[in-house]
Order: structure tokens, then C-alpha cells, then sequence
């Protein structure tokens, strides 16, 4: 027994001992792996770490790239670096606009630019565009900042009188004057804006007692009705479907007429015998008829409480008017009498006046011909200014081209074709007499055409 107690205790320990050294061995093991572990992470860290630095240096070569020729284009950083005054002090802003092109119109402003192609782009020759961007040169001009230098003022009209010409979307607009669209946006409106501050009282106002008067004289030479000092006619433009009321602004006729739902808003307008407008009322749903438009509009509240005198004065309107004291229509119940279509016939050629009107502005700004993407609430504004600029252009002898001219779009706006019956529009007594008498004087003093008989 004690010779194999003996035995156990060295071999106890050795086996302790060879424990230990496993031990040790293992732990070493673990040590080496760990490091090899770390190594391999390190390893792939710094090449992740390389792949993403080539990364954003290619990216920001393709951004250096893209918008280098914005910062040479700018003649003040060009300059500034150019001078040098600190060597690499001088840092380099770049500006982060998109770079369109503006050659369409670099060239049109170019003095050797043919007037005929100008004409045909702004709807004006030269002169009486340039006579524009004067007046209201203090209105509309920027001034330049350090990021940019501002859009000069003839541009700026030039990109309006485009828009409204032509009609075209804001895209196309902004793709023709290398400018953004929201920039074209907001030009439009700020020259819509500024031609109705400046222009319109100076272009589109009421006749002083003077010029009625050569208007009457005008007017009766036309068609020998005394005292006429105007020609009315409300026209439509079309709008896209509005979000709310769009009951209101459904347009019957037109949907019937082209056999597709239609909405639009009015513009009604008083002409002189030069086809020059004195009066407009504009933004009244299309759903209204041409004597409920005439009721909203302020030249009917003026002559109602004797802001506007039209005492013994006549504004000559359509079958879609009622008669009043100060505006006359043609006879409308059936069965006529050789007085009263003389007189119908007669009057006809002083409404074809405002017709013919109507034609020519709606010929030179096409945007009144088109579904516009012009705001609900901004359309009286836009609509204004054309008839503004269609004055000027009017009063400035400015030529149409004839195809502008050829137009189907507003030739039944006007409720002609409709019979009604005499009490219905009938509401001034004294109008039915004196209509009776113009009637019955232009048949017996030789000035009734014949064309009826």
C-alpha cells in the first residue's frame, strides 16, 4: 500500500503538471488567433477605408466637373481669382445652379436680329418693345448680388410677352431662355404685375369728354346710330378644371360645341371704333351669361350710382345683354319688321367692331386661346395685362400676322344665335322707345342697308 502511495503522488503531480502546460499551450493558441484575427480586420478596414476615399474623390471630380464653367462663366470670380491677392487663400465658391442655354435670346437682342422674326416672336417690332421695357424699367429692375448678376429688364419683359404669346408650358419657356422654371414663373407675374401698376392707367382707362366725342363721331359714321361711345362683347378663355366650384365655371356652350367638357373664365370688354379697349371685366365663372357678368362688373355699378356719367350715351352690346338705359341691343323676338332688321343689320357692324377686337387680342396672345397653368387667382392679372399690351400695340399701328388672325375659337361667344323674348331682356321703357325712334330714323333718312331684302 505504501509503495503504490508513493507511486501515485509523482505521478499526480506530472499529471498536474502536463494540465498546466496544455493550458498554457491553448492560451497561446487563442493569443496567436486573436492577433491574426485583429490583422485580418485591420486589413480590411484600411482597404474599405482606401475603396470609399477613390470613391468620393470620383464623385467630387464629376461635381468639380459639372459645374466648373458655372464659376468661369462668372465674371466677378473669374476676375477675383484672376487678380490673385492671397494666393492660396483665395477660395473658390461655387455656385449650384443648373447650366442651361440662353443662346435663343442672346440672339434676339442682338441689334441684326431680323424685326420680322422678332415681330413674329413678341408680337411687337422692336421700338414699341423696347418703349415697354422703359417704362417700366423702374419697376421690374434687380440688382446684381454676389452669387449672381440679375436678369436684365428686357429679358425679363421678353420672357412675359413670350408666355403669353405663345402660350407655351413654363417648361418650354425656360428651355427657350435658359432661365428655371420656377424663375419664368415668377417673372411673368412680377411683369404682369408691373404692367398693370404702370401701364394700365395710361393705356386702358374711360375716354375724357373729348375723345367721346370723336368716338360717337367715329361710330356714326360706321353705322349712323347717334351717341354710341362703345362696342361690347364678352369672350371666354379656357382653364383647366378648378378644384373648387367647378359647377361654376363648367361651360356649356363650348362643351356642347366641341363635344368635350369645357370650363373657362370671362373677359368682358368695352371697344372704342378703333378696336382699343376702355373698359374690362375680367375672372367671372364661365357658367354666367353675358348679362349677369355685365351686372357683376364695375362699369355697370359706376353708371348705377353716377360714378360714370352715361346720361344719353350708348354702349352697343349683343342678343346676350339686356337693354338699358345706356346699353343698346338688337331687336331678338321673331317675326321682325323691315324697320327693326334694318336696324339689327346696322348695329351689327358696330358689335363686329368689339368681335373683330376680341379677334386680334385673342390672335396675338395666345395664351388666352389655350387650357393656361396660370393660377385660378392670378388669371385677372394675366388676362389684364394682354389686354393692356393689345392697346399698345393697337395705338402703336402694330402689324398682325394673318395667320394669328385666322381664328374659330370665340365666333358664337357672344349669345348672338339666341332668341329671346322681348320682356325677358327688356328693362328700361324709355331704352324701348328710343331704340324704336334710332330704328325708325335710320330706315326713313336712307342709312338702313338692304342686304335683307
Amino acid at each position: 500500500m505504501n509503495s503504490l502511495g508513493e507511486m501515485s503522488e509523482p505521478t499526480t503531480k506530472r499529471r498536474k503538471k502536463n494540465d498546466e502546460g496544455s493550458t498554457r499551450k491553448t492560451k497561446k493558441k487563442k493569443r496567436e488567433l486573436k492577433g491574426v484575427l485583429t490583422t485580418i480586420l485591420f486589413m480590411d478596414g484600411k482597404e474599405k477605408e482606401e475603396e470609399e476615399k477613390e470613391e468620393h474623390e470620383k464623385k467630387k471630380g464629376m461635381v468639380d466637373g459639372y459645374y466648373s464653367e458655372v464659376e468661369e462663366s462668372n465674371p466677378r470670380k473669374r476676375n477675383k481669382v484672376a487678380g490673385g491677392g492671397g494666393g492660396d487663400s483665395v477660395s473658390h465658391r461655387r455656385v449650384w445652379v443648373k447650366e442651361r442655354s440662353g443662346a435663343w435670346w442672346e440672339e434676339c437682342n442682338k441689334a441684326e436680329f431680323p424685326e420680322e422674326e422678332f415681330r413674329k416672336a413678341f408680337r411687337m417690332g422692336r421700338v414699341t418693345f423696347e418703349a415697354i421695357c422703359e417704362e417700366l424699367n423702374s419697376v421690374i429692375a434687380k440688382e446684381d448680388t454676389t452669387l449672381r448678376n440679375a436678369i436684365p429688364v428686357k429679358q425679363r419683359v421678353a420672357v412675359c410677352l413670350w408666355r403669353l404669346a405663345t402660350g407655351d408650358p413654363l417648361s418650354v419657356v425656360s428651355k427657350r431662355f435658359g432661365l428655371g422654371i420656377s424663375t419664368c414663373h415668377k417673372l411673368v407675374l412680377e411683369v404682369c404685375t408691373a404692367i398693370k401698376r404702370v401701364l394700365m392707367p395710361k393705356y386702358l382707362q374711360w375716354p375724357n369728354a373729348v375723345i367721346l366725342r370723336d368716338i360717337k363721331g367715329e361710330f356714326e359714321n360706321v353705322s349712323g346710330i347717334p351717341n354710341v361711345v362703345g362696342s361690347m362683347f364678352t369672350s371666354h378663355v379656357p382653364i383647366i378644371a378648378p378644384k373648387m366650384s367647378v359647377s361654376a365655371y363648367f361651360n356649356k356652350r363650348h362643351t356642347e360645341r366641341n363635344h368635350r367638357t369645357s370650363y373657362s373664365v370671362t373677359v368682358q370688354g368695352v371697344v372704342d371704333h378703333r378696336g382699343v379697349f376702355t373698359d374690362v371685366c375680367i375672372g367671372w365663372p364661365g357658367s354666367m351669361g353675358n348679362d349677369q357678368v355685365l351686372e357683376k362688373s364695375a362699369l355697370f355699378q359706376r353708371a348705377n350710382n353716377g360714378g360714370l356719367n352715361l346720361s344719353g350715351v350708348w354702349i352697343v352690346g349683343g342678343s346676350g345683354y339686356p337693354l338699358l338705359d345706356w346699353v343698346l341691343v338688337p331687336y331678338t323676338q321673331k317675326n321682325l319688321t323691315w324697320t327693326q332688321h334694318a336696324f339689327n343689320e346696322k348695329i351689327g357692324e358696330v358689335r363686329r367692331v368689339a368681335r373683330d377686337a376680341f379677334g386680334r387680342l385673342k390672335g396675338r396672345w395666345g395664351c388666352l386661346r389655350k387650357r393656361t397653368e396660370v393660377k385660378l387667382q392670378d388669371l385677372p392679372l394675366v388676362l389684364g395685362a394682354c389686354c393692356v399690351l393689345h392697346n399698345i400695340c393697337e395705338l402703336k399701328n402694330e402689324e398682325m400676322d394673318a395667320e394669328l388672325l385666322k381664328i374659330d375659337d370665340d365666333v358664337d361667344d357672344d349669345d348672338d344665335d339666341l332668341v329671346v323674348e322681348p320682356e325677358v331682356a327688356l328693362r328700361s321703357v324709355s331704352s324701348f322707345k328710343a331704340r324704336d325712334a334710332i330704328a325708325h330714323n335710320l330706315l326713313h333718312h336712307g342709312r338702313a342697308g338692304t342686304s335683307f331684302v
